[in-house]
């Protein structure tokens, strides 16, 4: 056989040889659904030398907020005159035509250069790209650098240029980083684009060495679970195809540090299938509550959950309560935090005149003048029990009207709130305004929650079915909220038959426990919600009645998830969250 000698083609690009266009970008926001281009910079480099410069401003026709400016020093006036998105992209893109994109933190500045090409219907070059942060943690250790932030490298390196969070400033001193970092890449032997590309992408070293963790992991639905030498579980997951799941945390796409140390720990994998995807994602659940492993950061801590409680004293309040009980209280929640739930229980004093003091209120405390008022009485904000302004049956009415607001008729909360907003921004007070809004947001959502939890968990059975993937259905039995059993039904049979009544003969059999509220967490039941919910799936039997309050919040629903949004605080993409 005849060996056939190789070209030079086949080395790849050399580094040398390859044209690399650094770019850097500021922005209005972390996201380009929402937010636009203020600046671009790009620097042209070829075998060491820069070959050229683009540095523009640009109006992208959205506002630049205050915290922006604080951080890049770019103003809503420095940007009147300067070109539109339409005239920079196109002179940016034959800029760059050709050449290989970089970027430190790539996938930040190329997802708004695509998003703008998409808007202005330009079709995105297959640009190759290279990652400065990729490579950084390549061929850097943690005794060299604390973290792969910009400025870190650049100090590391010594660039003559130091960033700033100008785009020009900034693609200098990556352009220096970039050098920097070929030179390591030589020790590697890592000499052409083509190796550069893939060295970057590919898996660390603890990844490689423990891929046969994956060997013996079967295909199918179901929950996996790391664990270290001794046993211990170190994170938990599930997937619809525990094989290449599980694979996946072995390759170059696995970039979660977090993720990546824990594999470095790992000793084994092991694995529950399970009948269906609804419940591997509810074994998941329990399991992370049960034993927290300390890699999950999700669903760790359902106990740690806030709910709001008119209490039951002789002159009941609002509180922010730890748990939700089976006492014949009103209550509404799950809240995520605390602040939240404040927020929620604001936008409901603003319909009532309970008290809001903690102190403990009775008839004989008042009767012998140990309870004390303050100034909300004076503002016509409480009706004073305390000081015997109000009767016990004046008061009762007031519990009365929060307990139906709380249970069955958000109206009277929405129409004050409402109220407040007008007349706050009749006064142009928009930022308390604004607050208000978001008060009522926050009681809307979490009265909503609570009411679409409450009418699933007091069905003693509900069984539903969805299609599968393979012309099959998936069938599900729930009791008070709690997944009893899951099982698949095979493409051709019908859904009402056998195979539902094998299901509800073999589910577990879920009572109410005493004193609690729920038979299980606010998480599976929305999990169980969202799969209800879904395209396709069908109710088989239900065994009482399944509804919401014709007056509760789930008829707002759609102002709540269209007109309002949660804010999203805005994190750099090199973790350069302003002061």
């Amino acid at each position: 056989m005849r060996s056939v000698q190789g070209s030079l083609d086949d080395l790849g690009t050399p580094l040398s040889e390859a044209t690399f266009v650094v770019v850097d970008l500021e922005t209005t926001g972390g996201s380009p659904a929402d937010s636009g281009i203020t600046e671009i910079g790009a620097v042209k480099v070829r075998g060491g030398e820069i070959v050229g410069e683009l540095a523009t401003l640009v109006d992208c026709g959205l506002p630049v907020p205050p915290h922006i400016t604080v951080l890049t020093g770019i103003t809503q006036q420095m940007l009147v005159g300067a070109p539109a998105v339409a005239e920079v992209v196109p002179t940016f893109l034959e800029f760059a035509r050709g050449c290989v994109l970089v970027a430190h933190n790539a996938p930040f500045d190329i997802g708004f250069l695509k998003a703008a090409c998409a808007r202005l219907g330009h079709p995105w070059p297959a640009f190759p790209v290279l990652d400065t942060v990729d490579l950084a943690r390549r061929v850097l250790t943690r005794e060299e650098v604390p973290n792969r932030r910009l400025e870190t490298l650049a100090r590391f390196f010594g660039t003559p240029t130091k960033p700033n969070h100008r785009a020009l400033a900034d693609a200098r001193a990556t352009v220096d980083v970039l050098h920097g970092l070929f030179e390591r890449l030589g020790a590697f032997g890592v000499t052409s684009l083509e190796e550069a590309r893939s060295f970057a992408r590919a898996p660390s070293p603890q990844q490689q060495a423990k891929r046969h963790l994956a060997d013996d992991v079967p295909s199918g639905p179901g929950v996996y679970f790391f664990e270290d030498h001794r046993g211990d579980i170190l994170y938990i997951g599930k997937s619809g195809d525990l094989r290449s799941r599980v694979r996946s945390y072995f390759t170059a796409g696995e970039t979660r540090k977090r993720i990546r140390e824990m594999v470095g720990i790992a000793e084994r994998v092991r694995t529950i299938p399970c009948a269906t995807g609804l419940e591997a994602e509810i074994r998941e659940l329990r399991l992370i509550a049960e034993h927290k492993p300390r890699y999950n950061r999700r669903s760790k801590f359902p106990e740690r959950a806030l709910w709001l409680k008119l209490t039951d004293e002789a002159f009941p309040r609002l509180s922010v309560v730890r748990e939700c009980r089976d006492d014949g209280c009103a209550y509404i929640g799950p809240f995520s935090s605390g602040r939240v739930a404040e927020e929620a229980r604001e936008a409901l004093r603003e319909a009532t005149r309970l008290r809001q003091c903690a102190q403990p209120l009775t008839p004989r405390r008042i009767a012998e003048g140990k309870a004390y008022s303050c100034a909300l009485a004076e503002l016509g904000r409480c009706g004073a029990p305390c000081e015997g302004r109000e009767s016990d049956e004046e008061y009762a009415r007031h519990v009365d009207s929060v307990r139906e607001m709380m249970a069955r008729d958000v109206h009277p909360v929405v129409a004050a709130v409402q109220d407040r907003i007008e007349r706050l921004a009749a006064e142009l007070r928009y930022e308390e305004a604004a607050v208000q809004r978001d008060r009522l947001a926050a009681f809307l959502r979490a009265s909503g929650r609570f009411q679409r939890l409450a009418a699933l968990a007091d069905l003693p059975e509900l069984v539903a079915a969805r299609p599968g993937f393979d012309g099959g259905w998936e069938l599900a039995v729930v009791r008070h909220g709690r997944l009893a059993a899951t099982s698949v039904i095979p493409p051709h049979a019908t859904v009402y038959g056998p195979y539902v009544e094998a299901c509800t003969a073999t589910a577990q059999t879920v009572l109410p426990e005493p004193g609690r509220r729920y038979t299980a967490s606010c998480e599976e039941m929305e999990c169980l919600l969202r799969w209800l919910d879904s395209p396709g799936a069908r109710l088989v039997l239900v065994d009482g009645v399944w509804s919401c309050p014709a007056g509760g919040a789930e008829r707002l629903r759609a102002w709540i998830e269209g007109a309002y949004q949660e804010p999203k605080p805005y994190a750099g993409r090199r973790g350069d969250a302003p002061v």
